[in-house]
């Protein structure tokens, strides 16, 4: 009377392989995709851009070490360690890889001859300045 006759369905031998992708692996996919470009890829370039700033390092450079400690290159002794001035007349040896940050480049130092030349340029351009002003003056 009140119950209903039951009527067995066919069982599915494992489902559909296409609905089981587009309902489970198609979502994944898209998440993973989404990661790669707002997380992995960014940090790949950051780390890319760090590391060409630490094998960039020259004389006069300040640095941010990794134990927040405010620096300036004195020297580079090779590939892997760097001489730094943390207070003045204290110098210590610190590791290139212990670098985080680079807070200001120096500019690449001049060749003596070059200074030179600039320096005798800017006199002769100083007197032929003072020459122009005291005979418009006459």
């Amino acid at each position: 009377m009140f119950f209903s006759t039951a009527y067995a369905q066919t069982a599915a031998a494992g489902g559909d392989i296409q609905s089981i992708f587009s309902s489970v692996g198609l979502p994944i996919l898209m998440m993973l995709g989404v990661f790669y470009f707002l997380v992995f890829r960014p940090q790949q370039q950051r780390v890319k851009e760090l590391k060409q700033s630490q094998s960039a390092l020259r004389r006069g450079d300040r640095i941010v070490t990794a134990g927040g400690m405010i620096a300036q290159v004195s020297r580079v002794i090779n590939d892997d360690e760097v001489e730094v001035q943390i207070a003045e007349g204290v110098k210590v040896r610190i590791v290139r890889s212990t670098i985080s940050t680079v807070l200001s480049k120096s500019e690449p130092a001049k060749d003596s001859k070059a200074a030179e030349v600039e320096t005798t340029e800017g006199e002769e351009g100083a007197a032929a300045k003072k020459r122009r002003t005291s005979s418009s003056a006459k």
